[in-house]
This record gives structure tokens, C-alpha cells and sequence, in this order.
């Protein structure tokens, strides 16, 4: 039997990356990562290489069943120089957490979006719907738009065996949001990827597009779009002493312009001081406030100071691994 295996990698392009991918098919594929052969593509047509030497190489991170295709896999990789060496453009390779101590939550908040009236679902041509309120993990036809589309997503996320823990209706009309859970920081970015890649591909069937901009509707009254990060690592969920959280908090403090150069761009438009944000040039913390830049949820307050953090600042378009990675540098230099 034949198999189709869809290579997916990140593109060049700057500021924010795109999702590109290929189709090899293999005979008598086993679904297993290590039978994934190293594979390459035009770097020159993604922002990646020169035209006289354009070679790039894709390699297999994770493999999945592909839901949407008959007899096919998902393959996730990471893009290598010519050489071997770990490209530019690849933010999975400066993850520095070998022995997978993090862990992490993003909660992918997203918009969808018509392309016929260059709106959100739900937003009528030249105007707006009713004030944000009602639509927030609603339900009904005035409040709750394409749900086919998210039930769709979930049940493909769900039989690809990606780790989604949850979905709801954002504050937004037409805003979504999906959770993905992974004791790793790797791959953590990998299933948000893998994720992102299937609802592409699914919106797709609906004539609608996947806004990743965290302010799609520019300077309005509407919310923009997160990918808040929640994050811990042993010492925070085993410590049960509320110094070793404000450690964590007071290093992020140090860090703040290296944290937001990778946590999206165009993230100053959706950190305004407004809609449960801190303002982009402002730094703080707290208990349960989710206009802070870590919020400190009370579970684990609650727990005995064991568990994790949130931070609110990531975009809705960052890349996960990118963030991770600076997560769990600042974390370990405040933890020693």
C-alpha cells in the first residue's frame, strides 16, 4: 500500500512565518518517525536561500495520522541548512530543554475570516455587529458563527491524536480558540503547528481564511487575538513556596524587550493596557489578574504555591517554539 505523507515546515518569511507543505508518497510506510526519511525543498521560493544554492532540508520532528486524506500522515520537521546545521529561520532548535522538565499550555485564540467581505464571520458588509458580550463561549445562530468548521477541526485534531485539550468561542464575533497541553517544549510547538495546519486546511472547505493577526480589526472596541502561554517546570510544581514563582516573575521583569521581539508581531496594537492586556512597555504580575503580563492563577495559589504561570503577552501569530524557548531560558536562569 501507498502512503501520502505531508511534509510541514515554516517558512522565511519575516516578521511572522508561514506554514508550507508538500506531499511524498511511500510504499509500506509503518507511521513511525524514525521510517521518515530526511527530505528537501526550494529555499529560494520561501525566503530561505539564494537561488544558486537553494537546497534545504526538512527534517521529521512528529508524525501523525493525517485525518483529512486517505492512507496519509502529517510530518512535522524542522528546516536544516544544506549542511545539516540548524536553518536561521528554525526557532524549534533554540528550545534549550533536553531533559523535557517544562511544560506547557498555549491557548491559540484566532479569527476567522470571510475573504468576500474582508470581515470575520458575523460582521456585516461595512459595519458591526452588536458590542462584544454575548459572544464568548456562546451558543446560537446570533452569537455563535461557523461552529461546523470548529467541531470539524476538534474531531480532526482529536483523531490525528494531537493533544487538544479544549475549544470555545472567544470574546469576539467570529473569534475562536483552540488548548493544546504537552509535557515538552518541542512539542508543545509542534501540535500548536500541527494544529494551526489542519484548521488552514480545514477552513479551507468553507471558502473561509485563519486570521493570526493579533489585532485584525485595528483600532476598535473588539479584542484581539493571544496565544497566552502557560508554562511550569518541576521546581514550580513541586516547590510549594510562593518565592520560588516571584523569582520567576521578577527574571521575566529583567527581559521584557527580548520577550516581545519574539512574541509576535504587530503585538503593540493588541497590548494596549485594554482588553485584559498590559500595556506593551509595562511589566507586572499578579494573583488572578488578567491584565498583568504573568498572570498567577489561584489554582495554584491554592495548591500550595505548586503549579504553573501564564503569560498573557504571547500573539495570537507568534511562534510557539520561539516563545517557549525564551520561557524556558528565563525560567532556569531564575531557578538556577
Amino acid at each position: 500500500m501507498k502512503s501520502k505523507l505531508e511534509y510541514i515546515w515554516l517558512d522565511g518569511y519575516k516578521p511572522t512565518q508561514s506554514l508550507r507543505s508538500k506531499t511524498m508518497v511511500r510504499k509500506d510506510f509503518n507511521g513511525k518517525l524514525e521510517d521518515c526519511p530526511m527530505w528537501s525543498f526550494d529555499g529560494s521560493s520561501t525566503e530561505q536561500a539564494e537561488g544558486n544554492a537553494s537546497d534545504c532540508l526538512l527534517k521529521p520532528v512528529m508524525v501523525i495520522p493525517d485525518p483529512g486524506r486517505k492512507n496519509a500522515y502529517l510530518v512535522m520537521t524542522e528546516v536544516l541548512n544544506a549542511d545539516g546545521t540548524p536553518h536561521p529561520s528554525n526557532g524549534r532548535a533554540t528550545i534549550e530543554d533536553d531533559d523535557d522538565d517544562f511544560w506547557f499550555g498555549f491557548e491559540q485564540e484566532y479569527f476567522l475570516w470571510d475573504p468576500s467581505t474582508n470581515l470575520p464571520p458575523g460582521f456585516p458588509p461595512g459595519g458591526f455587529p452588536p458590542p462584544q458580550g454575548p459572544y464568548y463561549c456562546s451558543v446560537g445562530a446570533r452569537n455563535a458563527y461557523c461552529r461546523d468548521l470548529i467541531e470539524e477541526h476538534l474531531d480532526m485534531c482529536l483523531a490525528a491524536g494531537l493533544n487538544v485539550e479544549g475549544i470555545n468561542a472567544e470574546v469576539a464575533a467570529g473569534q475562536w480558540e483552540f488548548q493544546v497541553f504537552a509535557k515538552s517544549a518541542a512539542r508543545a510547538g509542534d501540535e500548536i503547528w500541527l494544529a494551526r495546519y489542519l484548521l488552514e486546511r480545514c477552513a479551507e472547505k468553507y471558502d473561509l481564511a485563519v486570521d493570526w493577526h493579533p489585532k485584525p480589526l485595528g483600532d476598535t472596541d473588539w479584542n484581539g487575538s493571544g496565544m497566552h502561554a502557560n508554562f511550569s517546570n518541576g521546581a514550580m510544581r513541586d516547590s510549594g513556596k510562593e518565592e520560588t514563582f516571584t523569582k520567576v516573575c521578577e527574571q521575566f521583569g529583567k527581559y521584557v524587550p527580548q520577550c516581545i521581539a519574539v512574541y509576535g508581531a504587530h503585538n503593540e496594537q493588541r497590548l494596549t493596557g485594554k482588553h485584559e492586556t498590559q500595556s506593551i512597555d509595562q511589566y507586572s504580575y499578579g494573583v488572578s489578574d488578567r491584565g498583568a503580563s504573568i498572570r498567577i492563577p489561584i489554582g495554584t495559589v491554592e495548591d500550595g504555591w505548586k503549579g504553573r504561570l501564564e503569560d498573557r503577552r504571547p500573539a495570537s501569530n507568534a511562534d510557539p517554539y520561539k516563545v517557549a524557548a525564551i520561557i524556558v531560558k528565563i525560567t532556569k536562569e531564575a531557578l538556577g
